[in-house]
């Protein structure tokens, strides 16, 4: 795995521009104010637990901070190369070798074991779909739970500007009250709106971009498990896994585009 650079630039640059802002035109202080931070994050966190499983919130948000800020270092042509490796060792020392293979991928590995373990096709084809399934699901989770987060707190902000302006008119004869009271009526709704549009919203929609990725990366491994478990020729497997590939990401010509020279990191990218 290795970091999402997209993402952490993308905080970074937001988090900055925005301090960019605030330090030109006045001091920092004043932007900071408790009772606003309270009802923010206070707030969401509250309507996020009523949303969803409280199980479901402490599984899927870490998983959906990972995924979001992590990418899967490995190329889907890395999996091609391995399998095409796999497939050719089983076709010369047989499938039961398979078992003490080096594979990283958990996915894949635990494919590459069904195959070694003599499982029929069928069998194979409904654990690792449902173990995809199962993967996706979380995944899912996670990006509607950030989109749910996303919709709450620049409700909570609104809910804090309200709180502010009756605060404030409640207190119109004393002016010392007028400010404070002013402040969480305002700097709420930016708290609920930052972390809307900064984090929520963005994170949301790159987990469901990398839903989907997944998933396709997925069915690109369960199709390499499958032309393993045959043992079907590399010119085969080629001609079959590469259509799983993007248009620009398939190489022409035989297999040894996949295996020349390659083998030391199929160890490593499987």
């Amino acid at each position: 795995m290795r970091f999402d650079i997209a993402t952490i630039a993308g905080i970074i640059v937001g988090v900055a521009v925005v301090t960019m802002a605030i330090a030109m035109g006045s001091s920092f202080d004043i932007f900071i104010n408790v009772p606003s931070l309270l009802i923010v994050f206070g707030g969401t966190f509250a309507a996020t637990l009523i949303k969803f499983p409280l199980s479901g919130v402490f599984v899927a948000l870490p998983l959906g901070l990972k995924a979001a800020f992590m990418n899967d270092k490995t190329e889907p042509r890395e999996y091609i190369r391995a399998a095409i490796r796999l497939s050719k060792r089983a076709r010369k020392d047989g499938a039961h070798t398979l078992e003490d293979s080096k594979v990283a991928n958990p996915f894949f590995r635990k494919g590459v074991q069904l195959v070694a373990d003599g499982r029929d096709q069928d069998y194979i084809r409904k654990i690792l779909t449902q173990e995809m399934a199962r993967s996706i699901e979380r995944e899912e989770l996670g990006s509607r739970i950030f989109a749910a987060i996303g919709d709450a707190a620049p409700a909570f902000g609104m809910f804090g500007t309200l709180v502010g302006l009756v605060q404030m008119l409640a207190s119109m004869e004393d002016p010392a009250k007028i400010g404070p009271a002013m402040a969480v009526a305002l700097i709420t709704t930016l708290y609920g709106v930052l972390v809307a549009n900064l984090l929520a919203i963005p994170i949301a929609d790159k987990l469901e971009a990398k839903s989907r990725q997944d998933r396709e990366l997925r069915a690109l491994i369960i199709e390499c498990v499958f032309q393993i478990h045959n043992r079907a020729n590399p010119t085969e497997m080629m001609e079959v896994l590469e259509s799983f590939l993007p248009e620009k990401q398939r190489r022409l010509g035989a297999p040894d585009a996949y295996t020349g020279g390659r083998e030391r990191r199929d160890e490593a990218a499987a």
